[in-house]
């Protein structure tokens, strides 16, 4: 493909600051920028995804494609429209300006009559991708292997009652490794999309979570064998499309992960979408991954509260984003991961530029929430409270406690010698809220 097909946007996506009403600049996202000594574009580390941008055509369950994807035409030869969608994909990469892009095996080859018809359309179109990031300069943030779709992984992939199956998904997986490596990802990221179940009465839990173990440590095997340097991922969700995932949440995962001796094998990609259908705020998940060693990466997006179900839109909350952005700013940042666009446009979104739009708008979002936390971070004041809250523990009671210097019963006599019990103190949550809004209304770094 030689013509565009984002002619409206030409050249690079500026930094424009708030002051401007150009709909196609961004207007708090400037990637030079220094915060706490690191520019915005290394904190945030962003990157697009290709399946929602340039596999999906809007398509939904009650009708067909809305979008304008035209290498998605059942008439074009597959390797073709393959070619077709990758150079798209990389002038939208470039025009943005973002330093990453992921993708599913699926979402670039076309999958043939065979799985050698499938690994040599993959190889031909890797070739073309290093060309392209050569030229462009994006890099591969993580790669994947798409282990549901196909009508094979109805019952599961690693966990289907059929080890043809497990074996199939096997070797997707260990090709796909090894195009991620040579692309020069970093990461590599498992979802089970479908390994849970329907229902109880079909399933036998106990033989399914030793397969799902077994397949772990098998891709954890092949990383080693190969020499791969990047970080092994798992994404964390609760259900759909199956009434219960194995990978229900980050507390989950990390239990699973850490009873079958995996734990220093993989890290967490945590979706914003998937921990609110889990009960869970993305904070608390980003949260929880960063107290057990377990952060790695995010894919962020947002649900819409009136929906129960995984609607992936554009983030577009600062209030939302700001208390995960000061988690990962306090637990030390991306090492390996970075913020990934697991977001899709809506149905009567069909323009060509609303995918710009779109990508526009979240990471203005991100860039601002990250000022905010940062401004945090500068200030002290919440970290302040939190250590003031919990000051008992570095004293001699608290410490003797945590040392294990203490029993029981020694306990029970520091009780009874003591001339009152404790007082209750308040948890004062409404003063950190107001602590955090302050921040939120008062931060002019965006200006």
């Amino acid at each position: 493909m030689t013509q565009e097909f984002f002619p409206q946007v030409r050249g690079r996506i500026p930094f424009s600051g708030l002051t401007s009403s150009d709909p196609l600049a961004f207007k708090v996202y400037d990637p030079d920028r220094l915060v706490l000594g690191k520019r915005i574009e290394e904190h945030l580390r962003i990157g697009v995804c290709l399946w929602h941008s340039f596999v999906w055509d809007g398509r939904d369950m009650f009708g067909s494609g809305t979008l304008d994807r035209p290498w998605l035409d059942p008439a074009l030869e597959p390797m073709d429209a393959a070619r077709m969608k990758m150079a798209v994909a990389f002038e939208f990469l470039e025009k943005l300006g973002m330093p990453y892009y992921c993708f599913h095996d699926a979402d670039v080859a076309p999958e043939g009559g065979s799985f050698s018809e499938f690994r040599a359309n993959l190889d031909a179109l890797t070739d073309d991708a290093l060309g392209y990031q050569e030229r462009t300069g994006v890099r591969l943030l993580w790669g994947t292997a798409n282990l549901f779709s196909h009508p094979r992984y109805q019952a599961g992939a690693s966990t289907n009652p059929d080890p043809g199956v497990f074996a199939y998904a096997a070797a997707q997986v260990c090709h796909m490794l090894e195009v991620t490596q040579r692309l020069g990802g970093t990461n590599y990221v498992l979802w089970g999309g479908r390994e849970g179940y329907d229902t109880l009465l079909n399933t036998d839990l106990r033989r399914e979570g030793k397969q799902l173990a077994r397949f772990l440590h098998l891709v954890a095997e092949h990383k080693a064998r190969i020499g791969f340097e990047g970080t092994l991922m798992i994404e964390p969700k609760p259900q759909e499309p199956t009434k219960h995932q194995y990978d229900y949440d980050s507390a989950t995962v990390h239990g699973f992960l850490a009873r079958h001796g995996l734990a220093d094998e993989y890290k967490l990609n945590i979706e914003a979408n998937h921990a609110t259908l889990a009960g869970h705020s993305f904070h608390h998940e980003v949260a929880y991954a960063m107290a057990n060693g377990m952060f790695g990466s995010v894919d962020a997006n947002r649900g819409d509260p009136q929906n129960g179900w995984d609607t992936d839109q554009f983030p577009n909350s600062v209030d939302d984003l700001v208390m995960p952005l000061y988690e990962v700013l306090k637990g030390g940042g991306f090492t390996t991961g970075g913020f990934n666009f697991d977001a899709k446009l809506r149905r009567q979104s069909t323009d060509r530029v609303d995918l710009f739009h779109a990508h526009i708008g979240g990471i203005d979002t991100l860039a601002k929430a990250l000022l905010v936390a940062a401004d945090m971070i500068e200030d002290g004041e919440l970290a302040s409270m939190v250590e003031q809250r919990y000051a008992g523990w570095s004293d001699p009671l608290g410490a003797s406690i945590l040392a294990g210097e203490v029993s029981l019963e020694d306990l029970a006599a520091h009780v009874e010698a003591a001339e009152a019990g404790p007082r209750p103190v308040s948890g004062q949550q409404e003063l950190y809220e107001n602590v955090v809004n302050r921040h939120v209304w008062a931060d002019s770094r965006t200006s």
